[in-house]
């Protein structure tokens, strides 16, 4: 692994992180997580191998990241105050964040140690999967897939919390004893 990779994992650990305290949903809150993906995605997704089980491969890592964004955008706070939705990730997400992350870098620093590589090598020849490009792109769609689906979850339940108070602030005044 490059020191770039370690600084891209460690700044997507500290951006959920960051988010234990509450803050504003805003376009930088957005944009920062998946920009930072989508560099990634376009350093790393040049090749994508398409022989054998590899697209399998892809897939099953995508699907996982794709449950584990779900799960950690249900597990963010997300609250309307002030004309303004505010996000907080719960212990539970910043959990998950933590593990899968943790699970993306152990897999990577194990995979260039000697008996990684050929715990590697022998599972990916029993299984048909091609190259270790394959096993790259699979990590990488896990991420894109857990970061995408969490932003998407958390703007949604906050557009569905910004709705409600608009339309509740738009209704009139229920009176006692007054039929609408």
């Amino acid at each position: 692994m490059t020191t770039t990779d370690w600084l891209i994992d460690i700044a997507l650990l500290l951006i959920v992180l960051r988010q234990l305290r509450e803050e504003r949903l805003t376009t930088r809150t957005i944009l920062l997580p998946l920009g930072m993906i989508a560099w990634a995605a376009s350093n790393y997704l040049t090749n994508i191998p398409t022989a054998g089980n590899d697209v399998l491969l892809a897939v099953i890592f995508a699907a996982t990241g794709v449950v584990l964004g779900l799960a950690g955008g249900l597990l963010t706070s997300v609250r309307q105050a002030g004309g303004h939705v505010l996000i907080k990730a719960s212990r539970g997400a910043a959990a998950l964040w933590i593990v899968s992350m943790g699970f993306r870098l152990g897999f990577a620093v194990w995979s260039t140690h000697a008996s990684g590589a050929a715990h590697l090598t022998g599972f990916s020849a029993a299984h048909d999967i091609t190259s270790g490009q394959a096993w790259a792109v699979a990590l990488l769609l896990m991420a894109v897939g857990e970061v995408v689906v969490r932003l998407g979850t958390i703007i949604i339940r906050g557009q569905l919390l910004q709705a409600r108070a608009d339309r509740d602030a738009n209704e009139p005044a229920q009176r006692p004893g007054a039929y609408v």
